[in-house]
């Protein structure tokens, strides 16, 4: 039995040549029943839906964030697929993560404006239910469009009471995206940041800062399936969070 959620490409990464098949493709959320803390996407990457596994991209600083700020004990792998015990370990934490829109696309700016209004009524529908502590929005520029909020700013939202009441009572904040293609947040900086939501969100971080622990105490990922067009992977050019560039 694989030890991996079910995945179109069966635990292995997307070649270049697939990733085109995933245009509008979906990714299953990480359903926490009662979540501590709720971090909503914009929307899933061609890479993400390729393997059915939330910021999979290996270029993306999702996981490495969370591991480096204590939120997570262990630095989790998506590039292969999702580990049931990675899933399992999120929801034992209390965290659960889902997307304002799930359609995956190249670029982030290829939604409509409508698409994203349309997600941010799910997501007050979703946190009216599961009644999350603090909600975290990556990326600014999206979270503007979705909520009609031209001045909106990073950081804890100044919600009337009526507003707080539809998101299920939850403080709802917006943080950088940590795609690669963002150059505004650097590590540091998304460490500081989701250290912040989860202290809103009473999540325990004693599993301490792992920023600061040696390579070889960071549990290795599975071991890589290479293949010729997936060796050597570049980073993506770094740009402003304005889904403007291609993402994977």
């Amino acid at each position: 039995m694989s030890d991996i959620r079910h995945s179109p490409l069966e635990g292995r990464r997307p070649k270049r040549t697939e990733l085109a098949g995933f245009v509008d493709g979906t990714v299953d959320d990480i359903h926490c029943p009662h979540p501590k803390l709720l971090i909503v996407g914009i929307n899933p990457g061609l890479w993400t839906a390729a393997v059915n596994a939330p910021f999979a991209y290996p270029g993306n600083r999702f996981w490495p964030s969370l591991f480096a700020s204590g939120l997570t004990p262990w630095q989790v792998d998506a590039s292969y697929g999702l580990r049931l015990r990675d899933e399992r370990m999120m929801i034992d934490r209390g965290i659960g993560l889902t997307n304002l829109v799930n359609r995956a696309t190249a670029k982030a700016s290829e939604l409509n404006t409508a698409e994203l209004r349309q997600g941010a009524d799910r997501l007050r529908e979703l946190c009216a239910r599961v009644h999350p502590r603090a909600i975290a929005i990556l990326g600014i520029t999206a979270y503007r469009q979705a909520f009609a909020d031209k001045s909106a700013a990073l950081g804890l939202q100044d919600l009337t009471a009526e507003e707080t009441g539809r998101f299920g009572g939850a403080q709802l904040w917006v943080i950088p995206q940590p795609s690669g293609l963002n150059a505004h947040a650097t590590m540091p900086v998304l460490v500081d940041w989701w250290r912040r939501v989860a202290d809103a969100a009473g999540l325990d971080l004693a599993a301490g800062a792992h920023s600061a622990r040696p390579r070889h105490a960071i549990e290795a990922p599975p071991a890589p399936r290479k293949n010729k067009e997936t060796v050597g992977i570049p980073m993506v050019s770094d740009g402003a969070d304005d889904g403007s560039r291609t993402r994977l």
